[in-house]
């Protein structure tokens, strides 16, 4: 069963981030699935630190991107989804290539959000692991909507 409440299109995705971050690192959107959203970064000067391995922020920016855009898409219309915490264990280095980052969730409450994401390298070994905490916000009504 699936957990998403609107349907998600990945080429739309992908537009939409044009001009972000998200686009600055080059992150795509790559694949979905019943309960979970994929995208991958390369691991390259843009992505790296001084050392010439990937950075960890970059990994961060990943996981937060993938388990933001999921919690969204988990909520129903007049809902919106902000990150209130995440943690990151940086586990593998990388000097090239590139990443996939997959996120799941862990708990998809009426209030709070639990996303599990992780990052593997082309052989799936695991690169990075983290764990995003959302707040599920309400839009309050427009005075013309309240009326």
């Amino acid at each position: 069963m699936s957990i998403w409440k609107r349907p998600i299109d990945l080429d739309l995705l992908n537009k939409t981030s044009q001009n972000t971050l998200i686009d600055h690192l080059n992150i795509i959107y790559s694949d979905v699935g019943e309960d979970f959203i994929s995208a991958t970064m390369p691991v390259c000067s843009f992505t790296h630190q001084p050392l010439g391995m990937l950075h960890g922020g970059a990994s961060v920016v990943l996981a937060e991107t993938l388990g933001s855009v999921a919690a969204n898409f988990c909520v129903p219309e007049g809902s919106y989804c902000v990150g209130l915490d995440i943690n990151a264990n940086h586990v593998r280095s990388m000097r090239s290539g590139e990443v996939t980052g997959t996120a799941k969730p862990i708990h998809l409450g009426i209030s709070t959000q639990v996303w599990q994401i992780n990052i593997c390298d082309e052989r799936e070994r695991l690169v990075c692991t983290s764990r995003l905490t959302i707040a599920v916000k309400h839009r309050k009504p427009t005075k013309q909507e309240a009326s």
